[in-house]
């Protein structure tokens, strides 16, 4: 699994990535009968839109990142909140079989993975993680809609523009959030022996022009920022292509891929 989001790229990404809305929590404690007495892993955690939310509904929730900075933000916006359930561990999907000796087998009711899995070597993880998995429990692939610039919406085409103006080169990074990235999650699932079952959650929330920015420069590591007037610019730029709105509407669609683990 990769690192380098480290510095400014984690700040953006606490700042400006989407979170999730309690359907999808729902979701996920429907799908793996998740409750007070369970543990689950966040792999490749991030700054913990997910996990910490998750830390309301089961006993204990462990983030999982290889960059030490998505961590120290999650720790600390854990504290704030008052979250005492979360714990923070620097490692990556190769860290997991250590994960069963350390929390012993058979204990976890849910590994979930976000938009981090095309990362990882899926075939790798999901085998690894079986022994972690109590019965009933299982991964979840969790898919928070789609990359900003990849969208079917007159917004999403300017600031596709705007990006593809200010690095030179077309941009058609999807992420591996399409149908052939769901495609590998779910064949790799089923090859690891898991019951495979999808869900989605859709919802339509607002977006500022801050955050349509700090999510693009969220999703670039560290050593490719452009420069402050660079960022300057590319800023400008955008509120010029969508005719000074500030606002405008996303339409998300959180994808749950769930492979449930047998007895």
């Amino acid at each position: 699994m990769a690192t380098g989001f480290g510095g400014e790229v984690a700040t953006y990404y606490a700042r400006h990535r989407r979170g999730y809305p309690p359907e999808v929590l729902d979701a996920l404690a429907a799908a793996f009968r998740l409750g007070g007495d369970d543990t689950v892993v966040d792999l490749g955690c991030g700054t913990g839109q997910l996990s910490l939310p998750l830390a309301d509904r089961v006993a204990t929730v462990i983030g999982v990142d290889p960059e030490p900075d998505m961590l120290a933000i999650a720790r600390r916006t854990a504290l704030d909140q008052g979250i005492g359930n979360a714990t923070w561990v620097l490692g990556s999907d190769r860290d997991v079989p250590a994960l069963s000796r350390l929390v012993g087998e058979r204990t976890v009711g849910a590994l979930t993975v976000a938009v981090a899995i095309h990362f990882m070597d899926r075939d790798a993880l999901f085998a690894a993680a079986r022994p972690l998995l109590r019965p009933g429990g299982g991964i979840a692939v969790v898919t928070n809609g789609d990359p900003l610039w990849t969208q079917d919406a007159d917004w999403s085409r300017a600031l596709r523009g705007c990006l593809e103006r200010m690095l030179g080169h077309p941009v058609t990074a999807r992420c591996q959030t399409d149908e052939d990235g769901r495609r590998r999650n779910r064949e790799a699932l089923v090859r690891a022996g898991y019951r495979y079952e999808e869900t989605s959650v859709r919802y339509d929330a607002p977006l500022t022009v801050d955050d349509m920015v700090g999510g693009v420069f969220s999703a670039m590591s560290a050593e490719r920022l452009p420069t402050d007037q660079q960022r300057e610019r590319f800023a400008a730029d955008v509120r010029d292509a969508l005719g000074g709105v500030d606002v405008v509407t996303e339409r998300v669609t959180v994808r749950l891929q769930c492979g449930i683990a047998g007895s």
